[in-house]
């Protein structure tokens, strides 16, 4: 099978490829191996939250002259700033046509969402379900917030949430309450306590009858609240809908938080953007995974899939973006660290001993998050020390940045992925303008 670009992986960066090469006509396909790491994400997209020497960062994109300073290998260093401002734009643009709507500050600073711990985190954007709480005045507007779980639901305590809350000095002046919420149907539901996750209960709520109980039983619990606080509940692609229904029954302003896998508003983003991705006539092969490829004359040649077997996959340009070591794009056996389906250079720590610190809670990052392949100015990788001309990486498998505590890893696969498919879009323009001439010279 033949393509235009090929995307091998099925997370933010592999998708946000896609999407894009798939809006400018590329015959594209993505190669998926399984869930991706958005089940067990926040549903919000992070920027830039903190500098790597550990500053706070209020304003993002004016940071960047700084973090060029302390990372220059940072992949937002190797893009550019307006290149990353110019993909999360389109993201932002791209989802709301799908019918998620990610809000940002007005102002170009981050905002703060909420965890399920009773902290928070510096983000860039938020879906429309998720309160985005000011970064210098979170309690700003409010004087009674009440965080509510679903009577039986273990993977939301409210009463940890709001105790960490409560201990913050700017919620000093701010009563926080808890509840719990009948919900219809539970005993049915309470077979087995595996099956009572956050999607189990939302297939419950779809029902508009038992929405309207579960609202009048929320009016009774919760009483008087600024903002009322549950876990994300709410369906997939419709929970937005839902919610402001619940919203319509009560009259509480509600936001929800993400839970324990399978986070829903993580799900909500990935089935958007599959939708949108299919929509234009991308395919996605789904529960294959790549084994290896063939190299010719500093080229990506061919790859062979599980499913596919001996049939090659071509296509005139790759893109790798199977994650780190959380969804196996990366592997740490006893003395070394591989990307095991092209083995493409690393930059590693050489000894294992200085791979993490000692205390697994550190003040300080483990040195492992930063592991990641080497690419050039054009995020293309190498194998032995050449670049592979027709090969892109893009997302987590990134070296020379940590996700984690710097905040930026959904901004990074987002803006990588995008920027990927830019040079694999003019790379084809430029390609199918040389035919005719090349056509010239054969017949002449």
């Amino acid at each position: 099978m033949k393509f235009d670009s090929l995307i091998i992986g099925g997370g933010v960066a592999g998708l946000s490829c896609a999407i894009r090469c798939a809006e400018a006509g590329l015959k594209t396909a993505v190669i998926a191996a399984g869930q991706s790491a958005l089940h067990f994400s926040s549903g919000s997209i992070d920027l830039l939250g903190r500098l790597p020497n550990g500053e706070l960062v209020t304003h993002p994109f004016d940071a960047f002259s700084a973090l060029e300073q302390q990372q220059p290998e940072h992949p937002y260093c190797k893009i550019g700033q307006s290149n990353v401002k110019n993909a999360l734009d389109w993201y932002q643009t791209m989802m709301a046509e799908c019918g998620v709507q990610l809000t940002t500050q007005g102002d170009e600073t981050n905002h703060l969402r909420l965890t399920p711990m009773g902290t928070f985190r510096a983000t860039w954007l938020s879906q429309q379900t998720v309160h985005p709480f000011p970064m210098f005045e979170p309690q700003q507007g409010l004087t009674r917030i009440a965080l509510v779980t679903v009577d039986g639901f273990r993977d939301f305590q409210p009463e940890l949430t709001a105790d960490n809350v409560s201990k913050l000095p700017q919620f000093a002046d701010v009563t926080v309450t808890t509840a719990a919420v009948e919900l219809p149907d539970f005993e049915i539901m309470q077979r087995n306590p595996c099956e009572f996750r956050s999607i189990d209960i939302s297939r419950v709520l779809r029902d508009e009858s038992k929405l309207h109980a579960f609202a009048k039983s929320l009016i009774q619990q919760v009483g008087q609240a600024d903002l009322v606080v549950l876990p994300s509940v709410f369906g997939n692609g419709d929970g937005a809908a839902t919610i402001k229904l619940l919203e319509g029954l009560t009259g509480f302003t509600i936001c929800e938080l993400p839970t324990m896998p399978p986070s829903l508003l993580g799900i909500r983003l990935e089935e958007a953007m599959k939708s949108r991705y299919k929509a234009l006539g991308g395919l996605i092969l789904a529960g294959d995974e790549v084994k290896r490829g063939e190299f010719e004359n500093g080229k990506l040649a061919r790859i062979y899939t599980r499913n596919h077997r001996e049939m090659p996959l071509v296509a005139d340009h790759f893109l790798i973006a199977t994650g780190s070591f959380f969804s196996h794009g990366m592997q740490a056996q006893r003395q070394a660290v591989i990307e095991p389906i092209f083995n493409l250079d690393l930059s590693t720590i050489p000894h294992r001993d200085n791979w993490y610190q000692h205390d697994f809670f550190s003040s300080q990052a483990h040195p492992f998050m930063k592991m990641g392949v080497k690419a050039n100015a054009s995020l293309q990788p190498s194998r032995q020390g050449q670049a592979i001309e027709n090969l892109y990486c893009a997302g987590a498998l990134l070296s020379h940045y940590d996700p984690v505590t710097e905040g930026c890893g959904s901004g990074v696969a987002i803006s990588t992925g995008h920027f990927v498919a830019e040079q694999m879009i003019a790379n084809h323009t430029r390609e199918i303008e040389n035919v005719p001439e090349q056509q010239e010279r054969t017949i002449a």
